[in-house]
């Protein structure tokens, strides 16, 4: 077994021969619903967004999966870093992760300017540590074909005892874009074979059990819990002017956390934008009053009801106002 405080590190160029190649997941595996996790900066997680939330709702418009993002001052233990939740399809997953990868690779060489740009980069996927063995392997057998088969460079971090509780560690790639996308599909190939991994879904933006211990640099912020996290989702498909809300599926209820500055800029002059939104959407939305703020934070609750078209429609327009404000 490996030990919790190593870290495995690897490069193609050292990487030993395999007999055979990784195995690929089962047609069953790729049907059931899996997710992965990985870090953006701030200016990175913008991008993904979009103007108005456009860039994000085309990418799960293509994909078919679910893209959810924490919020900008909500960050992975120890970085300065958001994280990102790609859910669904084992297919759509990986066509939603080559999708933004592609555009934030993209972007850092339009920004260098020049045709002679190395176009290899690094991606930080967040792993439990209690999955991270199954991707090391015996005496490190699997990591190694891995390398091998991507081409890639995958480091595992050790875990980090600054945080108490932490128990995700960072599975870093580096590589070009095809050298990252080979090495995603395998790793997360490997993760859903574990039972244990899919469970850990509930929770994808929450560190509030970690505590903080001794780490120096960038101060420990607490997350919300999931509950309080904002997603943000594909808008539905329009009919007639306004989005689908079935007789059948109006009693769902989402609650999620709008900071108390930008609540003014979704109520709206007279409330004006607030009953746009639930006229346009189908849902009903109430918000907290002045002091009742989501715990541990200071952002006001909007509670979302209605069907779950209804509520995706209002969360993104929810969402849209809010990340106009702030580009302000």
């Amino acid at each position: 077994m490996e030990s919790p405080d190593s870290s495995c590190v690897s490069s193609p160029e050292v990487a030993p021969k395999r007999s055979a190649p990784p195995k690929s997941p089962s047609s069953d595996d790729k049907e059931k619903n899996t997710y992965i996790r990985f870090l953006a900066s701030n200016a990175a997680a913008g991008s993904i967004i979009g103007k108005g939330g456009s860039t994000i709702t085309e990418f799960q418009s293509q994909s078919g999966a679910r893209i959810q993002l924490s919020r900008s001052h909500e960050f992975f233990p120890g970085t300065s870093d958001r994280i990102i939740m790609i859910s669904g399809a084992f297919d759509d997953v990986i066509m939603a992760m080559e999708l933004i990868l592609a555009k934030l690779l993209s972007e850092v060489v339009q920004a260098e300017d020049s045709d002679d740009v190395d176009p290899k980069s690094k991606v930080r996927l967040i792993v439990p540590n209690s999955s991270c063995g199954g991707i090391i392997g015996k005496g490190g057998a699997t990591i190694k074909s891995f390398i091998e088969d991507s081409q890639a460079g995958i480091k595992i971090s050790p875990q980090d005892h600054n945080f108490i509780g932490l128990n995700d560690r960072l599975v870093t790639l580096t590589g070009s874009l095809e050298e990252q996308m080979r090495a995603i599909y395998l790793v997360l190939s490997k993760l859903i074979e574990d039972a244990h991994y899919s469970q850990s879904t509930n929770g994808p933006f929450s560190y509030s059990g970690v505590n903080f211990s001794s780490f120096h640099g960038i101060p420990y912020i607490q997350l919300l819990p999931s509950v309080g996290t904002v997603a943000y989702n594909a808008v539905p498909n329009v009919a007639g002017g306004k989005f689908q809300n079935s007789k059948e599926d109006r009693g769902n209820s989402v609650t999620i956390g709008v900071a108390d500055e930008h609540i003014g800029v979704v109520v709206g002059r007279g409330g004006k934008n607030i009953m746009e939104i639930s006229q346009v959407s189908g849902a009903r939305i109430k918000i907290s009053d002045r002091g009742d703020f989501l715990s541990g934070t200071s952002d006001r609750k909007v509670t979302i009801t209605g069907s779950q078209g209804a509520i995706r429609a209002a969360e993104a327009m929810i969402m849209q106002k809010v990340a106009s404000a702030a580009a302000r």
